[in-house]
């Protein structure tokens, strides 16, 4: 099948969606939106049904498509088929699609950040085999982003006509056509598969589970934090005293972190992925109306609303008054405040940043370097310390919600497995080293100097 044959099979299948479904709202997605790496249609497994022969296209590739302008041909020149007489599609305006797509962000912001914070709790334990605990909330989040970008059953329904598996059960008929010897017209299902990983990428759900959720649940910046603690020998543990050791172990012990952030991060995407395939046929799929008339209206209620009530909490925590120490504020109400402000700043810098450069993401570069350096100095001052007990709940605050969603791994990792494996290794090696520098000057101006002090709240 040829180029021109591939795009027109694409533009029958969103044309025959829409004729199918003239009255169903459709969201008039802004075109910026392609710049979100999260969003992109690569998904992290590339041969899903291990053909022997297939074609690995890589994001920058991706991207480069893209941006190129739609064109409508046909070997015969004529127009394609469906796209005479398409009734009008109802479109619901940018506004209100933005709306939706920033209100999910918000909402998913406060989930990821309070799962982070939760899975930290549990995982570091006196005897722990792994001190960092920021490991498993990135694995976590990377995890569940490889299920989604893999996932072809949630949003099933598109946007009301399931485009995508018509084709498969149009493929089952042309194998049993073929078995029975009588005609049946070829299906592009490379291209189908294309067009539906099109469509659900400017499904506002969708990019509040990957940008908003999955980004909020991992933290580049707390990654490198924990690399420099251990390489500054400062990275504590529950259950046994720091003991003083010499420069090369602390060169291993930084070593360690990251390979084993970046490793494992890397394999959950991948095994999310494959849970994804691997379910398949098990996975619910999200009903279009419901989603649509109700969960999309209700995130805009739940979003905004909670983000008032964290600040009411933290004006007025439950336990301000009582005999026991005050920790409501330090150990998450704060970082549920800061939180949305975090996730909404990348998703932005995303959208005008992740464009200007297709093989080195900029917009996800700067925001993980500038968290990290944002994180620094928070820890610095909170080890001054600075403000009193108020003060250093406030700086944990930053640390935990604006830092931990302005940075993520998910998105990261992501990009990793999916640039060509040059401008990978140069991508991901310039955003580990240049954030460790930018620690080093910062803590460790201030460890080397003066020292840290023990903090005075309790998170």
């Amino acid at each position: 099948m040829t180029a021109d044959s591939t795009v027109v099979m694409e533009d029958r299948i969103v044309s025959h969606r829409q004729h199918q479904q003239p009255q169903d709202p459709k969201f008039d997605v802004p075109e910026v939106y392609a710049n979100l790496d999260d969003l992109v249609g690569v998904p992290p497994v590339r041969n899903p049904e291990e053909n022997p022969v297939y074609l690995h296209r890589s994001l920058k590739e991706e991207k480069d498509q893209v941006q190129e302008p739609r064109k409508f041909k046909s070997t015969n020149g004529r127009q394609p088929e469906g796209e005479k007489d398409t009734p009008q599609v109802h479109e619901v305006s940018k506004l209100a699609t933005h709306l939706y797509t920033i209100s999910y962000l918000i909402l998913f912001s406060f989930l990821g950040t309070l799962a982070r914070l939760g899975l930290q709790g549990i995982t570091l334990y006196p005897g722990a085999p792994v001190i960092f605990s920021e490991l498993w909330a990135n694995f976590g989040g990377s995890l569940f982003f490889g299920f989604l970008a893999e996932d072809r059953m949630l949003f099933k329904e598109e946007w009301g006509t399931p485009a995508y598996h018509q084709q498969l059960e149009r493929e089952r008929q042309k194998a049993r056509g073929q078995e029975s010897g009588s005609p049946v017209p070829a299906v592009d299902l490379a291209a189908a598969k294309k067009a539906h990983t099109a469509t659900k990428k400017t499904i506002p759900l969708y990019i509040g589970l990957t940008t908003g959720f999955c980004g909020c649940f991992t933290s580049f910046s707390s990654f490198i934090r924990d690399a420099y603690l251990a390489l500054a020998n400062n990275l504590e543990t529950p259950s046994a005293p720091i003991v003083h050791r010499n420069g090369g172990r602390s060169i291993m012990a930084v070593l360690a972190v990251t390979i084993t952030t970046v490793a494992v991060c890397i394999s959950g995407l991948y095994i999310g992925a494959h849970i994804a395939i691997a379910s398949e046929q098990y996975t619910p799929s999200l009903p279009f109306r419901f989603g649509r008339k109700v969960l999309d209206r209700l995130a805009v209620f739940f979003a905004w609303g909670c983000w008032i009530g964290a600040i009411f909490l933290a004006i007025f925590p439950p336990d301000l008054n009582s005999r026991n120490a005050e920790v409501w504020r330090g150990r998450a109400v704060f970082a549920m405040v800061f939180s949305p402000l975090g996730c909404l700043a990348r998703f932005y810098a995303s959208l005008k940043l992740n464009g200007k450069i297709l093989s080195f993401p900029l917009g996800t570069f700067l925001v993980n370097i500038f968290g990290t350096a944002i994180l620094g100095m928070s820890y610095d001052l909170q080890h001054v310390p600075l403000g009193g007990i108020i003060g250093c709940q406030v700086l944990q605050g930053i640390q935990d919600g604006f830092c931990g969603c302005l940075t993520t791994v998910s998105t990261w990792v992501s990009e990793l497995a999916t640039l060509r494996r040059r401008h990978s290794y140069r991508y991901g090696t310039t955003s580990v080293i240049v954030a460790l520098c930018f620690l080093i000057v910062i803590m460790g101006s201030m460890q080397w100097t003066r020292g840290f002090s023990n903090i005075l709240c309790i998170h």
